[in-house]
Formats: C-alpha cells, sequence, structure tokens
C-alpha cells in the first residue's frame, strides 16, 4: 500500500516494529521506517497486560511527535499491537484515522481503534459485526503486491530454476515456517517420489530450513526433486511456478492464492486469534477454490490422500482453479487507497502525507 500511494504523489512514512520482518523490508523498499516498540500479553498471564500497557503509553507520546512532525494528513493502521499506539496517537491529534482488517476475526488493535476510525476497509464482509461502527465499514478485499498481480508460470519456473514440463507442489507456512506442517510433509517424502515429474518447493522458513534438509537426507528424499529454501522474496513467482499450494491460511497468503487462481490444501494455524485463519479458509474451501485440513488431520491419511488426489487430478485442479481466480480481488490496492483519500478528502489524490502502521 505504501508503493501504491506514493506512485500516486504522498509522502508515506511507515511504522512498524524493531525486531518485525517490516524492520528489514520496508527500508529495502526506499519508505521511510520508524520503529516504535510494542508487545501482546499473554491471556494466561494477566501481570504481562501492565508492561505491555506501559510500553504502548511511551509508544503512543513518540507517535504523538511523529504524527505532528509530519504534518500527517491521514493514518493508516493495518493491524498488529504497534497500531494502537499510532492509532491512539492520530485521535489526539485529531489527524483521521483509516484503517484496513485483513482477517475474517479482527484483531485487538482494529476493534478497539474502530471507535474512532473514519472508515474502515476488510477483506471479508462479515467481519463488519465485530467492529464498533459497521456503518464505516467498505470491502475492499486484501491488496496484494502488483510483482504478485504480475507474476506468470514460465517466469516462476526460471526463478526457481524449474524445468517447464514438470507438475510443481508449492508447501509454505508463512514467513516464519510452520514446525508441523514442515516435519509433515517432509516425512511424506515417499509419496511425493511415488508421482512421476513432481518437483515439490517447500518454503521452510528461516530457522527451520536446516532441520528440514535434514529430514529430507534421513527420509532418503531425493534433492533433485524436493527444494528446500528458508525463504523467497519474489513468492508470487513461486505461486505462479505451481500447481497445487500447501499453506496456512493467513489473509495476504488467501489474497495472493485467489489472484493467481491457484487450487489449494489449506491448513489452518491451530493458535491463531478466534481461530481466524480457519475462517479465513472457509470463504475459498465453500466456493471450490481450495481443501482444508485440519493441522490435527496432518498426520492422519487425509493430508497426504489429499495432496495426491489433486496432483493426480489436473481436472480437478482446473476446477479449482477458477474458482478461486473468481474470488480474486487484484483492484484491491486501489480500493484501500481510496480509504485515505476518502480520509482526505481529496479527489485528485495529489500531495498529502499518510503514516502507515503494522
Amino acid at each position: 500500500m505504501a508503493e501504491r500511494l506514493r506512485d500516486a504523489g504522498h509522502d508515506i512514512e511507515f511504522v512498524g516494529t524493531p525486531k518485525g520482518l517490516e524492520a528489514r523490508i520496508v527500508p529495502e523498499a526506499d519508505v521511510e521506517f520508524h520503529a516504535l516498540p510494542s508487545r501482546g500479553f499473554d491471556r494466561s498471564r494477566p501481570w504481562t497486560l501492565l508492561t505491555s500497557s506501559l510500553i504502548a503509553i511511551v509508544s503512543m507520546f513518540r507517535a504523538v511527535r511523529l504524527v505532528r512532525r509530519m504534518s500527517a494528513d491521514v493514518v493508516m493502521g493495518f493491524g498488529g499491537y504497534v497500531s494502537i499506539p499510532v492509532g491512539l496517537a492520530a485521535v489526539l491529534t485529531g489527524t483521521p484515522l483509516a484503517l484496513h482488517e485483513q482477517n475474517s476475526v479482527p484483531g485487538l488493535a482494529n476493534k478497539l481503534l474502530s471507535r474512532w476510525a473514519k472508515v474502515v476497509g476488510v477483506t471479508y464482509e462479515d467481519s463488519a459485526k465485530y467492529l464498533a461502527h459497521p456503518d464505516r465499514v467498505r470491502i475492499t478485499g486484501n491488496p496484494v503486491r502488483e510483482a504478485v498481480l504480475g507474476a506468470d508460470s514460465l517466469r516462476g519456473r526460471v526463478t526457481l530454476g524449474l524445468p517447464e514440463d514438470v507438475l510443481v507442489m508449492l508447501v509454505f507456512g508463512g514467513s516464519r515456517g510452520a514446525r508441523h506442517l514442515n516435519q509433515v510433509t517432509v516425512e511424506l517424502v515417499d509419496a511425493w517420489n511415488a508421482i512421476e515429474d513432481l518437483h515439490v518447493v517447500h518454503v521452510a522458513g528461516r530457522g527451520e530450513a536446516a532441520s528440514v534438509l535434514a529430514a529430507l537426507d534421513t527420509a532418503g528424499g531425493d534433492r533433485g526433486r524436493y527444494h528446500v529454501v528458508d525463504y523467497i522474496d519474489d513468492m508470487g513467482s513461486a505461486i505462479a511456478a505451481a500447481d497445487l499450494v500447501v499453506s496456512r491460511a493467513g489473509a495476504t497468503s488467501l489474497a495472493e492464492l485467489t489472484a493467481l487462481g491457484k487450487p489449494a490444501v489449506l491448513v489452518p494455524y491451530p493458535y491463531a486469534t478466534d481461530d481466524h485463519q480457519t475462517l479465513n479458509a472457509r470463504t475459498v474451501v465453500d466456493a471450490g477454490g481450495a481443501v482444508l485440513v485440519s493441522d490435527a488431520d496432518l498426520d492422519s491419511q487425509r493430508f497426504v490422500d489429499e495432496c495426491v488426489r489433486l496432483l493426480r487430478d489436473g481436472e480437478a485442479r482446473a476446477t479449482m482453479s477458477a474458482a478461486s481466480k473468481a474470488l480474486g480481488r487484484p483492484d484491491a490496492a486501489s480500493a484501500v487507497a481510496e480509504l485515505a483519500r476518502f480520509c482526505m478528502n481529496d479527489s485528485s489524490a495529489d500531495g498529502g502525507s499518510m503514516e502507515v502502521t503494522r
């Protein structure tokens, strides 16, 4: 979104956590980055609410200074604990606040800040009932990067070093990986080896790739057809190259899968707040674009059976692909950018400055 708004003539500054993924990728995108400490609290340890609240208060005063220094026209919050102090700074300075909620069940930050937000964009229609002012909600979809929208299968396979005419299964669990999904997938290497011309691209996550490679060698996997990487910057190309995707059901992952129309086996993260990943996945599954396997069923025969069935049935994959593509919202970035313009009362979209928080 920062790129889209900057291309439209706005000045963008991005606020995030000092240790989050954004601390690396935002500066790499040549967007000014400000680190503010923030911390969640453990509901099983109520005393952690005190420390997280104190950190949020300190960060809020720092955010007030930042918003005033920028003379920001709009503050846009995309969730995460760091959005709370920055969103409250918008309220205290009288700066219009816009929010975007990616998941089916809004997180704490957006639930709280929706009391003061001028407008809230959502990916899922049912999200509105969790927010303070459902009448201020707009269905925008979840923005997808232009690099993903422009990706294609052939270029993706070249990028990954894969032959053009093979079957490709992409497995990933998010930027940090997914240990249970990693373990089970590599243990099933005999099933993958039995499928002729199948190449598995396994994005294991930083910190997990070494153990996955060790498990692959123990299981007798073919490193010529089973490719383990810790992280892929160009996930659009990887998704475009795949015939079948096995992944968690985070909102951004689903937005990218549906934008490219990829059939998927979705394994929602079981400890997501309010089980929102399962609810995210249901939208795609009910439309026919994916099948859902619970994390608990990874160790059952059902997981491997579903994957093998789809890998062997090109017609079923084509039907799922069409259903997935029909759910895609390639215009979501423009729709979310309109939220900022709405807050600025600036239909021309020229000038102005914004603060984007996550």
